[in-house]
């Protein structure tokens, strides 16, 4: 484990986060597809947090939880976070039953 710190401000992360479209209705077969991509934009990105932007998410349940759980996992695995912009509330209070309620909404688009 190394303590060097890089350059820049402390805390403050000047890359570019990943912004990930989860839109329509996802399907069990759209998990994985997802969580690869995912990893393939993590691979080559070097960022630091993603941003899944489920504005468009149709019709959430248990297989967008579970799509969005597995997400948050490949993130975590990279060394990054997952935040979630424009949630529903039918979306947030799923994930809150599923005990995915600690994942963090991102501001607005642009922001």
């Amino acid at each position: 484990m190394s303590s060097v710190r890089g350059p820049g401000l402390p805390g403050v992360n000047a890359m570019m986060p990943i912004v990930l479209v989860v839109a329509g209705r996802v399907t069990p077969g759209d998990v994985s597809r997802l969580c690869d991509e995912l990893d393939d934009l993590l691979c080559v990105s070097g960022a630091t947090e993603v941003i899944c932007d489920v504005t468009g998410l149709a019709e959430p349940d248990l297989t967008a939880a579970d799509a969005l759980a597995r997400l948050r996992l490949t993130a975590r695995r990279a060394g990054c976070s997952l935040l979630l912009r424009g949630p529903r509330q039918d979306l947030l209070a799923l994930l809150r039953l599923t005990g995915l309620g600690d994942v963090v909404q991102a501001g607005p688009a642009g922001s």
